[in-house]
């Protein structure tokens, strides 16, 4: 049976030979990017496209035409791909249509080597996009599914190359429409469609060409390696992190009977540690509870707009208007609205059962970078050796199923600074009435996520600076002080910032210039070069130009040189300073002490509920591993390192 789908619905494969069948009314260019667990396209010999149409496990036409077959064979795949894109472009320069808005909206088949098909898309609501990202095959846990994206750009191919990854993206396009001008000049007309009724099985045919493709497409000579490409503005990968995707372990139950879901396993995602497996596998269910509800949500919507046009045709003809007939009419548009969205919601059960399951084997298994503060795993808690990959910052949850939550990650070293946003009562959906207990909430947070970054860095890596003008936090920042996790009081008044702030950039302009100039050895006996977290609370307050100045200069250029900034801050407060700071806002991320939906994820967009994750009340938890931490630092250094 072939499933219909519509945008951002995925569907199980349960062949791994395929032809992808596109039909579009017009010449179009069809090309394949492959992808690593993130969807991440490493290298141009990562892309299948007409001046160079053979990857291992995919071959894509080499012509522009107005149907196309791409040939699939994923157990040909390599392991570390786990994302296959096929992605639609209109030719540029041949003096064709400039934009899918202008053309029949593009259809996609998934379909086995006999044609039969196994799920459809129709790419509709574009408008000004000259390439569009049509659907997607992807591996989760052991299998493949296929996915409805219709992600459209504007900006063409090279926009869609670009945001995969690709840096080369322009460069990369650029070569694929020459290659495309050149074939379609010589290129013969297409050949008439199938009359109803042909049953016979062909292959694969490339493009407007007659050659049919191999059933198996064969490697190039070079395939596509693990290894990310060199250069650009930010290296995301975990330092002594191997470069490789190594292959998804084995999971360590036998797999499930056939027609029921796959049992699911702690860390079967791939990686080359049970961390990096467990960091992949919870981007995984993040990624895939945003495309399930995605599904559901255009499902519904579809639904509606369906009963409210088949109504309207109703009310429109005086005919049917009134009486037996009209009222037939009325109800079957609402009992075909009902039944579409049942089928919904029961496809929509069925993922979130599954990725519940997967939570909860998944979250007991979790590191303490990435637990929760009430997990066992703290009580048990050891100063760690290395810096680990990333750091829970919280919870993430949407309305479809508000108990299912998916941790928050960030890598490290942070890369972004950190607001908590004391905000004002009313500002969040539930949140205190009262301005005082709100900031001492927002003070609560922040001393818990610094907590959390003294606990998983190795002793002495890592140390924390507090600036506190008038004192109002005393209460909240008192474990830190009553550890001896803080190397120094916070800094009060006008002049306790002045001082921080005077050495703290004082440091990062000393390292910068030493790394620049390859000169890190002759940095000055006493600066400490850990990793350090300024604590910036109750901004403005004892802020003058200056120290508002460099403040943003920390912002900006402390993380590459392992300074970090978070602000404990309403934002309203500092409106005084005009639009001077609003740069600042914009380069943190945005955290709140009480639950609020205010942050999107990549994909789809969807506006997730957040909530800080914060140490439960009367737990001995913070104090003791604080107290962990303190002692390893001071052994460290009585052994004099």
């Amino acid at each position: 049976m072939t499933a219909e789908l519509v945008r951002g619905q995925n569907h199980p494969l349960s062949q791994t030979r395929l032809e992808i069948r596109i039909s579009a009314g017009h010449p179009i260019v069809a090309g394949a990017t492959l992808g690593d667990e993130r969807g991440t396209v490493r290298g141009a010999e990562w892309v299948a496209h007409p001046a160079s149409p053979q990857l291992a496990g995919v071959e894509v036409p080499k012509q522009a035409a107005a149907d196309h077959r791409i040939a699939v064979d994923l157990d040909a795949m390599p392991e570390h791909i786990h994302r296959v894109t096929v992605a639609l472009a209109l030719p540029a320069g041949v003096g064709g249509p400039a934009r899918f808005g202008a053309v029949a909206a593009p259809s996609v088949a998934v379909t086995g080597l006999d044609g039969t098909e196994i799920a459809g898309y129709t790419i509709t609501d574009l408008d000004s996009e000259s390439a569009v990202v049509a659907l997607e095959l992807y591996r989760r846990q052991g299998a493949w599914k296929v996915r409805a994206v219709g992600q459209g750009y504007a900006g063409g191919l090279a926009a869609l190359l670009q945001d995969q990854g690709l840096e080369q993206g322009a460069e990369l396009a650029e070569r694929i429409n020459e290659a495309v001008v050149r074939g379609m000049a010589r290129s013969v007309a297409q050949p008439p469609p199938r009359p109803e009724g042909d049953g016979q099985v062909r292959t694969a045919t490339t493009g407007g060409g007659t050659d049919p493709a191999p059933a198996h497409p064969q490697a190039p000579p070079q395939q596509p390696q693990g290894a990310p490409a060199t250069g650009g503005p930010v290296n995301y990968q975990h330092p002594g992190r191997r470069t490789a995707a190594p292959p998804t372990p084995p999971p360590a139950v036998p797999p499930a009977e056939p027609g029921r879901p796959a049992r699911p396993v702690a860390g079967d995602a791939s990686g080359w540690t049970m961390d990096e497996r467990l960091y992949n596998q919870v981007w995984g269910m993040f990624e895939d509870l945003a495309r399930t509800a995605a599904a559901y949500r255009s499902a519904v919507d579809f639904a509606e707009s369906r009963m409210e046009r088949e109504l309207d045709r109703v009310l429109s003809d005086p005919r049917t208007r009134v009486g037996p007939a009209a009222d037939a009419a009325r109800a079957e548009a609402r009992a075909r609205h009902t039944d579409l969205v049942e089928q919904a919601r029961a496809a929509l059960d069925r993922d979130l059962a599954q990725l519940t399951a997967e939570a909860e084997v998944v979250e007991p298994a979790l590191p303490p970078a990435y637990a929760r503060w009430d997990s066992p795993v703290w009580q048990a808690y050891q100063v760690p050796m290395e810096i680990p990959m990333a750091l829970r910052l919280g919870d993430l949850h949407l309305p479809e199923r508000t108990d299912l939550r998916i941790p928050m990650l960030v890598r490290l070293p942070l890369e972004r600074g950190l607001w908590i946003d004391a905000g004002r009562p009313g500002s969040f959906d539930g949140g205190p009435a009262d301005a005082g207990e709100l900031r001492v909430l927002a003070a609560d947070t922040a001393v818990a996520i610094a907590a959390r970054l003294l606990a998983v860095y190795p002793a002495g890596e890592f140390s924390v600076r507090v600036i506190d003008p008038a004192g109002s936090a005393a209460g909240s920042f008192a474990p830190l002080v009553g550890s001896g996790a803080l190397g120094e009081p916070p800094a009060a008044g006008a002049q306790g910032v002045s001082s921080v702030l005077a050495a703290l950039t004082r440091r990062v302009d000393l390292v910068q210039m030493a790394v620049r100039s390859g000169a890190t050895d002759a940095l000055p006996p006493d600066l400490d070069t850990a990793e350090q977290l300024l604590i910036v609370h109750d901004f403005p307050h004892g802020f003058d130009d200056r120290a508002v100045t460099q403040l943003r200069y920390l912002a900006d250029e402390g993380p590459s040189v392992g300074v970090h900034l978070m602000m404990v801050a309403d934002r309203e407060d500092a409106r005084a300073y005009g639009p001077v700071l609003d740069p600042l806002w914009r380069s943190l991320l945005r955290l709140t002490p009480v639950a609020d939906d205010h942050l999107a994820d990549p994909w789809v967009g969807h506006a997730w509920t957040y909530e800080p994750s914060m140490v439960p009340r009367g737990s001995q938890v913070l104090p003791q591993v604080l107290q962990a931490v303190v002692k390893a630092m001071r052994d460290r250094s009585s052994y004099g390192h």
